[in-house]
């Protein structure tokens, strides 16, 4: 496993690759590893001769007051599963290899960037939408692997790919979940005993989402179940509930009659959790 701490290293790492013909699939990271990251991993080396790992806590994508600097590291845990995993390189940079200059450019994609999560963390998705141009810019990969847990995300990179005429191909996995149903999350581990417990209460909403779509039920219906279910949890704080159309993200609104996406955003004391589901109107 190839350790790269410089832009020069890793290019120069999937330059010789490339001149072999091999192809190199990218996972995208801010470390603090868990399985549903190895997940990715996984899928990265089905799909290309090469998988590379980036490990970056991207200050961009963090607001005032938000948990940049109580966000979880742990270089050396994370450097030893991927090499478990057997991935072939691993770029590391610090912020200032990834943010040289003070720099003027930002890429965004205005009508995703300000809804939704965007709409509760403002400058989060040009963050995001920035800082992964430049991964992209920098290792060249053929192919990008991305988790649905991060729907919005996803989305988003998605229309800036294909916005730009990026040549990848963004490859999407599975929300990965604990065996009682808690989308795994770097941020899980911040969660107290009782907070843990509770957390599970979303992906029992989603469920009741997803049995009252097969069901017939209205778009307003199953969001005011899925609101009912929340309410469950003592210590929830619901942030939003949205019901959108899965490929675009535009509202929805009854008849419920295509594809959509329930996105949910809970805080249980200080940390903010997510999830999603995709579900299909009664056919």
């Amino acid at each position: 496993m190839i350790i790269c701490r410089t832009k020069a290293e890793i290019r120069n790492t999937v330059r010789t690759w490339k001149k072999a013909g091999e192809t190199v699939a990218l996972v995208p990271t801010m470390g603090y590893l868990h399985e549903g990251h190895l997940c990715l991993v996984r899928a990265a080396a089905r799909k290309a001769d090469r998988a590379v790992a980036s490990i970056f806590v991207n200050p961009t994508q963090f607001g005032p007051g938000e948990d940049l600097s109580s966000y979880p590291r742990d270089e050396k845990r994370d450097l030893s599963l991927l090499e478990a995993e057997g991935i072939h390189a691993v770029f590391l940079p610090s912020v200032e290899e990834m943010y040289a200059s003070a720099g003027d450019t930002h890429v965004e994609v205005p009508s995703l960037s300000g809804i939704l999560q965007g709409a509760l963390r403002l400058g989060h998705f040009r963050g995001v939408s920035t800082v992964v141009t430049k991964l992209f810019n920098i290792v060249t990969p053929d192919f990008a692997v991305f988790g649905e847990k991060d729907y919005q995300q996803l989305t988003l990179i998605r229309q800036m790919v294909r916005d730009l005429d990026m040549p990848l191909e963004i490859i999407a996995h599975p929300t990965v979940r604990e065996a009682d149903g808690l989308a795994m999350s770097s941020r899980n581990v911040r969660l107290s005993n009782d907070q843990r417990a509770e957390a599970t209460v979303l992906n029992r909403a989603l469920d009741r989402a997803e049995a009252l779509a097969a069901a017939g039920s209205s778009v307003q219906e199953i969001d005011a179940a899925v609101r009912s279910c929340l309410a469950e949890a003592p210590s929830a704080e619901v942030k939003s509930v949205d019901i959108r159309d899965a490929e675009t993200l535009a509202e929805c609104s009854s008849p419920f009659d295509r594809p959509s996406v329930v996105l949910l955003a809970v805080r249980f004391g200080t940390v903010l959790l997510i999830d999603q589901r995709v579900i299909a109107p009664q056919t």
